[in-house]
Order: C-alpha cells, then sequence, then structure tokens
C-alpha cells in the first residue's frame, strides 16, 4: 500500500500544484524556508548527553496556539523540540513565540519517500509528536525504519474522514498503523479509533489541550489602545471570527439589522484566510459602511466595520467584542472553526449548523445553554440583533460558557503524563 502511495503521490502534487501555489503566493511569507518543503531543513547539533529531541508537528495557527504549555514544559524539563507546521501564517507565529524555547522553527516536508528522509536524516529526532489530524504515510513509516516512537496528540477524526477510512480500510493501516499511541480529544474520537481497529492498549482519552488554553487579558487601558487603533466607536461590538466566502455579507446583514432596531453597535470580521482581503474589501465598498483594515495600521477615524487581516490577533480582538459568531458553519460550510477560545474568554457564542469538526464540543455547548445556533443568514441577523439588545440573555450564555471550558480543562496535564512516559521508556 505504501507503494502505491509513493507511487501516485508525485502525480497527484502535480495535478494540485497550480492552486497550491496559487494559495501560497497570495498568503506570503514562504521566501527562503520554502527549500523545507523539501526536507532541507538544517542540520542540528548533536545533542548532549541524554538529552532527547522531540520533532513536533503543529499544523497552522490554532495548533501552535494550543501547544505553548506543552512545549514550555517539555523545554523546563531538558527536551529539545525542533518545531514544523505548514502554513506561513503558522510559520510567523511559530518564530514569534517559541525562538526561545525550540531548537528551530520550520516547515514540514512533502510527504513523499525523497523529501521525508532528508528531513529525516537532518532532524534525527528521538520522538515525533504530531497534532490532531496530522498522520502522514510516509513520515510514519521514517520513524517505524528508525525505531522512534510516534505520539498523535489531541487526535481527531472528522465525520468525513472516519466514514472514508471505514469504507476503505487499507488507508486506514496506512494513516493509523504507525502510530506508537494516540491521545484523543475526546471519548467519541476514541471510538472511532477502536472501530477503525486500533488496539485499545495503544489509545489513551486526554481530552482537547484547547480547552487549557490560557489567554493573556488586556487591561482596561490596553482595551481602550486597541478599540482606537481599530477605529471603533463607542457601543456594542459584534465580532464574525475566522468566516468564510458569504459569512462576511451575512455579517453586514446582522449588523444593518442591529442598528435599525435601534442598538448602537459596530462590526468586526476576522476572515479565516487574510489573504482574502480584496473579494472583502469589493464585499465592503459595496455595502456603503466605513471601514478600516488592521494590516493597514491605526484607523484615521471612527468606522463601521474593522476587518481584522493580521496574524495572531484574534485572541486579542476577541476581548472587544459582545457578541461572537464562529465561522465557517454558515450553509453551504459544513466543517466549522473553533469556538473554544470564545468560550475561554466567557463570550456569548453564535454559530451555525455547520460545525462538524466540533460536533460534540457544540452539542455540548447548546446543551447547556452556552451558545445559539443559527440556520441561516437571516436566522444569524434576527438572533443577532435580539442579543444585542438584551444585555442579561449574553451574560447568561457567557457565564455558562465559562463553567463549560472549566469543567474540561486539565487535558495538557493528561496529554504531558503520556508525552513524559514515552520519554522514559527510551531509557
Amino acid at each position: 500500500m505504501l507503494w502505491l502511495y509513493r507511487l501516485f503521490f508525485i502525480p497527484a502534487l502535480l495535478l494540485l500544484a497550480p492552486a497550491y501555489l496559487r494559495r501560497m503566493w497570495r498568503r506570503g511569507g514562504y521566501r527562503g524556508a520554502f527549500v523545507q518543503r523539501f526536507g532541507g531543513h538544517p542540520f542540528l547539533p548533536k545533542k548532549i548527553g541524554g538529552t532527547r529531541r522531540i520533532w513536533l508537528q503543529a499544523v497552522s495557527v490554532g495548533e501552535m496556539l494550543a501547544i505553548g504549555p506543552l512545549l514550555t514544559a517539555l523545554q523546563r524539563e531538558g527536551a529539545e523540540i525542533y518545531l514544523t507546521t505548514t502554513t506561513s501564517t503558522g510559520f510567523r507565529l511559530a518564530n514569534d513565540r517559541y525562538q526561545g524555547i525550540t531548537q528551530g522553527v520550520g516547515y514540514f516536508p512533502l510527504d513523499w519517500w525523497p523529501f521525508a528522509a532528508r528531513a529525516w536524516r537532518r532532524i534525527a529526532p528521538d520522538l515525533v509528536i504530531l497534532t490532531e489530524g496530522e498522520r502522514w504515510p510516509e513520515h510514519l513509516w521514517q520513524a517505524a525504519q528508525r525505531g522512534v516512537p510516534v505520539l498523535a496528540i489531541n487526535a481527531r477524526l472528522s465525520d468525513r474522514s472516519f466514514q472514508r477510512m471505514k469504507l476503505f480500510r487499507p488507508a486506514t493501516r496506512l494513516l493509523l498503523g504507525g502510530v506508537t499511541r494516540l491521545l484523543p480529544s475526546s471519548a467519541q474520537d476514541g471510538a472511532r479509533f477502536r472501530a477503525l481497529g486500533v488496539p485499545p492498549e495503544k489509545i489513551t482519552v486526554t481530552g482537547n489541550i484547547k480547552f487549557d488554553v490560557q489567554i493573556p487579558v488586556l487591561t482596561d487601558a490596553e482595551r481602550a489602545a486597541l478599540r482606537q487603533e481599530l477605529g471603533l466607536p463607542a457601543g456594542l461590538v459584534l465580532l464574525g471570527s475566522s468566516t468564510w466566502p458569504g459569512e462576511e455579507e451575512a455579517m453586514l446583514g446582522a449588523l444593518r439589522l442591529t442598528r435599525e432596531r435601534g442598538v448602537r453597535c459596530s462590526l468586526v470580521l476576522v476572515p479565516r484566510h487574510a489573504e482574502r482581503r480584496s473579494e472583502v474589501e469589493r464585499l465592503l465598498r459595496r455595502s456603503g459602511f466605513a471601514f478600516h483594515f488592521r494590516s493597514r495600521g491605526p484607523a484615521a477615524g471612527e468606522v463601521d466595520v474593522v476587518v481584522g487581516d493580521t496574524t495572531g490577533e484574534l485572541r486579542r480582538i476577541t476581548q472587544l467584542a459582545d457578541l461572537v459568531f464562529v465561522g465557517k458553519s454558515l450553509p453551504p460550510h459544513t466543517e466549522g472553526q473553533t469556538p473554544v477560545e470564545a468560550a475561554a474568554l466567557e463570550k456569548p457564542i453564535m454559530f451555525g449548523p455547520g460545525m462538524g469538526n466540533f460536533r460534540l464540543i457544540t452539542r455540548d455547548l447548546l446543551a447547556r445553554g452556552a451558545a445559539r445556533e443559527v440556520a441561516d443568514a437571516a436566522a444569524l441577523a434576527t438572533t443577532a440583533q435580539e442579543l444585542l439588545r438584551d444585555a442579561s440573555r449574553r451574560t447568561v450564555l457567557a457565564a455558562a460558557a465559562a463553567a463549560w471550558r472549566h469543567d474540561h480543562s486539565g487535558a495538557v496535564a493528561r496529554t504531558l503524563t503520556v508525552i513524559r512516559e514515552e520519554l522514559a521508556k527510551l531509557g
């Protein structure tokens, strides 16, 4: 099966290359380190004494933010960590936050034999840690050939991936067979891995490390300064968090209806992909609202709509919000973005029906009265204006979100326990 994967990898890569390169060009940030996608990582210094080197792969910004406590704890305990990511936004964030506690930061190599083998020779890890859905056949095979254990932390299986893997069992062996231990983010994910044939003794449900996220809280002075920089006038703030195409227009509809009902309100849009700024700007020009893009520096004056098109600021911007809509959830989108950080910041939350990647989380939030689901753009506008007109209902939602987050904490500690167990086995 691995040889078939290797055989078809390059034709598939060539087929997908135009779209991939176009997306890279729009996002930027790959210049200089792009050779690492072909395994051209620097040769790391020889390890000292009994030091153990960990290669940790976190695909993008969300995972990068979540692994912070793990990196700090492991570095404090003497481990060397080489950190890789897949996106330019993740790469920038990793360099900004983790340069002082890692051996280096790089791009994850394309999962083809020559590239993966080249990276493995240069990094030479003693332990590999993969986050969430990062399970690559060639990478796992290289680990097996070298006798290096692989941990999959915060491991999850989306509805789509689970159904596909049930139908095509050889892919299951390819994607899961080389993992030493799976640390699912939920009991449902653990059950799915067992249903796919993973031995129960390899599975330890540790919970979602994103629930343990520690977000520095802005002071009143910092909040006021940020509002001024963004050009937000006095009044309430509606946030569209990690929005996708079609959802910015829905949010503008919510702003328009809210103002028609007499509520003093502004809108902040944080598109999931900042490279969509031209598309969003065309929409805003047609809307008639005054707007400002964060990437263009401090606003010259007050505006109706702010676009947060910078990397790593969503947590800060969320703290200004009185109501948060979580994106990639309105039809036709079906996967959703994470609501965890909004809940951690004790914000009232809305999302659409398409939260497939966070099905258990959203079900739990709804059951505990910590969020509201909206069916479509019209329902989003109606619900947003209702909540923005009623501070007591927003307070109830926010308190329930805070309680939910508190009850689900502890995943980082449980994950660290398993990592330490595997490091101890190395001798």
